[in-house]
This record gives structure tokens, C-alpha cells and sequence, in this order.
């Protein structure tokens, strides 16, 4: 794998790593109220399901890790793909700016990935 698609995927897992800590962990508190822009009474209601969407996070992040770690085109194209089908649900049922911040930067991810293989 190229040096560019290799930051690339590092750049969209640390940014799930980003979005499970603070979906986990900052979700009711002034940081996670503000990324997010949320409600403090918002915030309080959802925690629990902010929490388990964190996990999800946690788990493509872990995936694009293993990735990057084993070089296996396979399992890049998989948890890409999922970033990608994640975002794009993402914005069509949450807020549209989640496709720029979640699907566009795993789309040019795999592009490179691919085109360079």
C-alpha cells in the first residue's frame, strides 16, 4: 500500500477514534454538547445511545487499524466501505454535514487506495 492511502486510512481512524471518545465519553458534557450541537437536555436523554453509536465508531477504527497493520487490500476495502455506508446513512437521516466529515474523507481513502494497487 502507497504512503498517501496509508495516511489517509490513518487520518479516518483517528477521527473514529475522535468520534467514539466523544460519543462515549464527552456526549452530556460542554465539549460533546458543542461539537455535537446538542442540547444540554438533548444530550442527557440520548447519552445511552450515543455511547453504543461510540462503540460502533470504536470498532471501524479498530478495523482500519488491523488494516493498515496487516496490508491486506481486503479487509482496507471492507472498513472503508463500511465508513463510507455510515456517513452516507449518516447524512441522509441525521444531519447532511456528516457525509462531508464521515464518507467523503473514506471515499478518497479507497480511491487512492485503489487506484495505486
Amino acid at each position: 500500500m502507497q504512503p498517501l492511502g496509508q495516511i489517509l486510512i490513518a487520518v479516518v481512524a483517528l477521527a473514529h477514534i475522535g468520534f467514539m471518545i466523544l460519543e462515549m465519553f464527552f456526549w452530556d458534557h460542554p465539549v460533546g454538547r458543542k461539537t455535537f450541537r446538542l442540547t444540554p437536555e438533548f444530550s442527557a436523554a440520548s447519552r445511552v445511545p450515543a455511547a453504543n453509536q461510540g462503540l460502533y465508531n470504536g470498532f471501524l477504527a479498530a478495523g482500519l487499524i488491523w488494516a493498515l497493520w496487516s496490508a491486506r487490500l481486503d479487509l482496507t476495502v471492507f472498513f472503508l466501505a463500511c465508513v463510507i455506508v455510515a456517513g452516507i446513512y449518516g447524512a441522509l437521516t441525521v444531519k447532511p454535514r456528516i457525509f462531508f466529515i464521515q464518507a467523503l474523507p473514506a471515499i478518497l481513502a479507497l480511491a487512492v487506495v485503489l487506484l495505486v494497487s
